[in-house]
């Protein structure tokens, strides 16, 4: 946060003249007594040059030159140490010299008119690796010319004053602050600046001469803060005092960078947010709330969770954390959280002494928007319609209106885009050779008003839409092959801007822009696991066509999506409905390949029935179909689910013999999904072969490969079979994490009839640990789940299935059997890993009857 200093007038700084020759007044002789003169004498006592004795107290030699002449006021502490130490004082020689520089000293003797840096009126909180880093860089001399950057209430200022008193003692002539905040007129620049290091100037054409000579070879840090509105004429200044003045630095603040020679960038970011709530006395960000919410009188030291909620919100910016703890005057934290979650308007109230940039965050925004020529402020406000970052090709396109911008499009964008990075509007990220931007939550908010009053909104929205729609359709044919990982990583990282795209497209009431986003981005919906959110926009998307009409091969497309993700949460009605609508469709268009996709789609629905007959014939029928367009990749596909139908009736044979040849292909397409399910479907059949090494090889490295692409159902599927291995191992504790974790991901995806599976696979080692009640608690719950979606068992996991249950009732009365049974059936799905709440029936599961 800002500082505010005693006085804004510059002239309150400006000392008495200085004589042309820079010397202290006062004759020669009144010197003879004084510091000076005993400094000299020692030296030459010790044979010393003014060069030698620099050398040998760490100092510079226009210091020594300046101590002994008068010309600086006398030294400090620490340099009187430095100095009787090199000069081999003994006591009363450090102590005649100690008095006379307090004799100087008291006297009124020569005074720094420098302008101090401003006493901080807290405590600056969570800056210790930027204090260390960039005192270091500066405090060493390692660079001359430092901007601190970053957006305005990230606390840069504070942050520099904070520098500026770390180093100022490895700088003999002292540290001279310069506020250039108040300075309005960029011609006043080089004024403030003089003013502040105490040059009373005669000849205003010579100023910039004026300040270079005053300073000379003065072993001094010039600290320039708040540069932004006048970067121009500060950079030609500091350009010509670092050429002239061979001992300055110059440590600045600015929103904006100087991009001049020499210049080193810091940029200072917001303060770190707590990751868990284990990190919540440690973050900084929670810390700064509670400080400043304490000085207001309010102690929110129980409520840190709730205070984690807003510093997550403000992004970790100090200023806008100071100005929310200050509504903890009128406001709870639980109420300030709510309104941060709409709006950030109430973060105003700052410090009655500071400046309108740091009263409130919209006018610390304003300032920089203020500064902005009229394309970047129209880049700007355009900006905003992005969530969660954009690339420059997505940049190009909202600024020129087309889906692919031309090189002329994306120059300008590139341009623009470095300007108000520059100017810590938008930050940049790099990955994988990649850039990427952003803006802080506070700036878009800020930049979207822009656009509202510019009556701009909808048409930019429209322009995302379109981009997006066309970045899901190009991508939709990279989703099977070699880059599968990289398209999948890609759209994930604009899952937040296709959300905002599909909001706006279902909005806009045509159907043409939700089908085809919808349509363009099922297959990655379910590949990453987004299974009901995917089926909420087909299904939104197809309500609307019956409206405004869609070209077929888009309905067809988005039939066969919304089919699909249905099938996967075991919907298997309106799955047959849509994906027959599909293949209907597709039959109409003469699409071979579209055909046989859906065929594909349904001898699943099949499959997973228990209807093994008709799922062969449906993939048999796939398999010709793709082979008449010599499509590869379909032909493994359906040779691998041949295998899948084979292995679940229990023809591992016949399974292993369809799922190598799948295997094989895949590896040469490169297909990543494909190559993990033949992986799964090999391994399971080596698991129920009863060659447990073999299935663990290939189940780990199905798991893997899964887990690279971010393939859930891959993940969970693997780490189902991997726990039947360790079950049948006899390791029943690695068993049930296994399994608790498949559970977990299945129930989270929504896929019920794998849940169920994992539920038997699990009552099958609570019987074998003797938990007895809890394992006829789970087999109720499958049971149910099985009568809910209409799915029986598979019939390779019947025996074991079947093993269980007549151990189960066996060992248990068929009065308690039943009442744990029933409990289970009825127990909703989220709360049956949690225990069985045993005979009662108490709605608070017993945690002891867990695995």
């Amino acid at each position: 946060m800002c500082v505010a200093t005693a006085t804004d007038e510059v002239g309150d700084w400006v000392g008495r003249p200085l004589p042309s020759d820079g010397s202290r007044r006062g004759s020669d002789d009144a010197q003879a007594t004084g510091f000076g003169d005993l400094l000299r004498r020692h030296r030459r006592d010790a044979g010393l040059s003014q060069e030698g004795l620099a050398e040998l107290a760490g100092l510079s030699v226009d210091a020594i030159a300046a101590l002994e002449r008068g010309r600086r006021r006398a030294p400090r502490p620490h340099t009187l140490r430095l100095l009787g130490d090199a000069l081999r004082l003994g006591a009363p020689d450090r102590a005649q010299l100690t008095a006379a520089a307090r004799r100087d000293d008291n006297a009124g003797g020569p005074r720094s008119t420098m302008r101090p840096a401003p006493v901080p009126a807290n405590e600056l909180v969570g800056r210790t690796d930027e204090l260390t880093e960039v005192g270091r860089l500066v405090g060493e001399r390692v660079t001359r010319l430092m901007t601190l950057s970053g957006p305005g209430g990230v606390g840069k200022t504070r942050l520099a004053l904070a520098i500026a008193g770390e180093v100022a003692h490895q700088f003999d002539d002292g540290v001279c602050w310069v506020p250039l905040a108040p300075v309005s007129d960029p011609a006043a620049v080089a004024s403030a600046v003089a003013a502040s290091t105490g040059l009373h100037p005669l000849d205003g054409a010579r100023l910039v001469q004026e300040i270079a000579e005053q300073i000379g070879r003065r072993n001094l840090l010039l600290v320039l803060d708040n540069c932004e509105h006048v970067v121009a004429d500060i950079a030609t200044i500091c350009s010509a005092l670092l050429e002239y003045c061979p001992n300055l630095s110059i440590l600045a603040s600015s929103r904006e960078l100087m991009r001049i020679a020499g210049e080193s960038v810091y940029v200072v970011q917001p303060l770190a947010l707590p990751e868990t709530n284990d990190q919540l006395d440690t973050s900084p960000a929670v810390k700064l709330f509670i400080d400043r919410a304490t000085a207001r009188g309010h102690e929110p030291l129980e409520q840190r969770e709730q205070v984690a909620r807003v510093v997550r919100r403000l992004e970790g910016m100090p200023l806008a954390i100071e100005l929310a703890a200050a509504r903890t005057n009128v406001l709870t934290v639980e109420e300030l959280a709510a309104e941060l979650e709409t709006s950030f308007g109430i973060l105003a109230g700052g410090s009655s002494t500071a400046g309108p940039r740091q009263q409130s965050l919209y006018g610390a925004i304003e300032w920089s928007h203020d500064l902005l020529t009229p394309q970047e402020r129209e880049l700007f406000a355009l900006l905003s319609v992005f969530v969660g970052g954009w690339t420059l090709n997505a940049a190009a396109a909202v600024l020129s209106g087309t889906v692919v911008p031309g090189p002329l499009e994306r120059a300008r964008a590139l341009d623009l885009t470095s300007r108000l990075v520059d100017k810590s509007l938008i930050r940049v990220s790099r990955d994988r050779g990649i850039a990427r931007y952003d803006m802080l939550a506070v700036i878009r908010e800020f930049a979207a008003d822009q656009l509202a009053a510019a009556g701009r909104t909808d048409e930019v929205a429209r322009h995302h839409a379109a981009f997006y729609i066309s970045l899901a359709e190009e991508a939709e044919s990279h989703l099977r092959g070699a880059n599968q990982a990289d398209w999948l990583d890609r759209l994930d990282g604009e899952l937040d801007n296709l959300r905002a795209a599909m909001t706006w497209s279902l909005r806009s009431g045509t159907a043409g822009e939700p089908v085809r986003l919808a349509g363009g981005l099922w297959l990655f919906c379910y590949l990453r696991g987004h299974y009901a959110e995917g089926s909420e926009w087909l299904e939104r998307a197809l309500a609307l066509t019956g409206v405004d009409g869609v070209e077929p091969q888009y309905q067809a497309k988005a039939a066969l999506g919304a089919g699909m993700l249905a099938f996967l949460q075991c919907e298997y009605g309106v799955a047959t409905t849509r994906l027959e609508s599909a293949l209907a469709q597709y039959k109409a268009l003469d699409d071979t390949a579209g055909t046989a996709l859906v065929m594909q789609r349904l001898g699943g629905v099949a499959r997973e029935r228990g209807d093994y007959e008709t799922a062969e014939n449906l993939h048999c029928q796939s398999y010709d179909l793709f082979e008449s367009l010599g499509d590869r990749s379909g032909m493994s596909w359906a040779h691998n689910h041949l295998g899948f139908v084979a292995w679940l009736r229990g023809d591992l044979e016949i399974g292993a013999r369809r799922c190598k040849r799948a295997r094989d292909s895949f590896r040469v397409l490169g297909d990543g999904e494909g190559l993990a399910w033949s992986l799964i479907s090999l391994g399971t059949i080596a698991q129920y072969s009863g060659e447990l090494t073999e299935a663990e090889d290939l189940l780990l490295e199905s798991l893997a490969l899964s887990q690279r692409l971010g393939y859930r159902e891959g993940v969970a599927w693997s780490l189902n079979q991997l726990g039947i291995v360790e079950r049948r191992r006899g390791f029943t504790d690695r068993a049930v994490h296994l399994l608790d974790e498949s559970l977990a991901e299945h129930r989270d995806l929504g896929d019920r009839w794998r849940t169920a599976s994992v539920l038997e696979e699990l009552a099958t080692v609570a019987q074998q640990r003797e938990r007895t009640e809890y394992a006829a608690f789970l087999i109720g719950a499958a049971d149910g789940i099985r009568e809910v979606i209409g799915a029986p068992v598979p019939l390779v996991e019947k025996p074991d299935q079947l093993a269980t249950r007549r151990a189960i009732e066996q060992t248990l009365d068929r009065r308690a059997f039943r009442a744990a049974w029933s409990a289970g059936r009825a127990a909703p799905l989220a709360a049956v890993a949690d225990g069985y709440p045993g005979p009662g029936g108490s709605s608070t599961p017993d945690r002891s009857n867990r695995l």
